[in-house]
């Protein structure tokens, strides 16, 4: 019987280690510069609109920005290169601050005592899984 029980518990253990592990899916980002990066990213979520920042980026290395399935198919980055200056953006007016932030709504920043600055959009084609490589031209040569 002690043979029976010993078999059965390897086979138990051996199927556990082949099984399928589920897919991690987050928004990640990586950075395809020379330059640290500091980057925000504005969502909508069950709550609204939301800009949150500051992840730092090292050079040639991927982040997580966001863990778990992506729940909507637009997100926006903006992006800014501490070491060389300028930043990425784009048109989705979104409002940021200098230190670490969660900011909710995107209208009437400079009221409310925040920047409002231009993020990039990014179409995850509603993929629950998404990277966004960082790299080219910056927008402009400071915030």
């Amino acid at each position: 019987m002690k043979r029976i029980v010993t078999a059965l518990g390897g086979a138990v253990l051996l199927i556990t280690a082949f099984s399928a592990t589920p897919a991690m899916a987050d928004l990640k980002l990586c950075n395809n510069t020379a330059s640290r990066v500091g980057v925000a990213i504005g969502y909508k979520d069950k709550e609204g609109w939301a800009s949150e920042g500051w992840w730092t980026a090292e050079p040639q290395k991927c982040l997580t920005l966001l863990k778990g399935s992506l729940i909507a198919r637009y997100y926006y980055v903006y992006a800014v290169d501490y070491d060389k200056g300028g930043s990425w953006g784009g048109k989705a007016l979104m409002c940021i601050r200098d230190k670490i932030f969660t900011i909710r709504g995107f209208d009437n920043c400079k009221e409310r005592g925040f920047q409002q600055v231009g993020f990039f959009e990014v179409d995850t084609n509603e993929e629950a899984d998404w990277t966004i490589s960082l790299s080219g031209e910056k927008t402009d040569q400071g915030q």
